[in-house]
């Protein structure tokens, strides 16, 4: 069984920062990649970011360069930093871990940015 569990959402205003963590725990071995995907209201779950086991990195458009995905392989943990926030980032954010060809994924965090 494999447990996923992020931390970090809250509100925050616009321009302002954030940083989400995963915690990854239970029967984990042959990590492909874990990443960060959310959804808005009445918008389908999307990307984020992905970072693989061999560390190339994945971004949305809409948040390269304001947005950091990184992983502590040690502990099994994905963290996201987000800075720049936009009003247009507020989500669900949820955490993905792929092991071979399937994907588990975390309760999820929100994250809302007002304006």
């Amino acid at each position: 069984q494999v447990q996923l569990v992020e931390s970090g959402g809250g509100l925050v205003q616009a321009g302002g920062s954030l940083r989400l963590s995963c915690a990854a725990s239970g029967s984990i071995s042959s990590i492909r990649a874990m990443g960060w995907y959310r959804q808005a209201p009445e918008k389908q779950r999307e990307l984020v970011a992905r970072i693989s086991t061999g560390g190339t990195t994945n971004y949305a458009d809409s948040v390269k360069g304001r947005f950091t995905i990184s992983r502590d392989s040690a502990k099994n943990m994905v963290y996201l930093q987000m800075n720049s926030l936009k009003p247009e980032d507020t989500a669900v954010y949820y955490c993905n871990l792929e092991l071979g060809l399937v994907g588990y994924w975390g309760q999820g965090t929100q994250v809302t940015v007002s304006s």
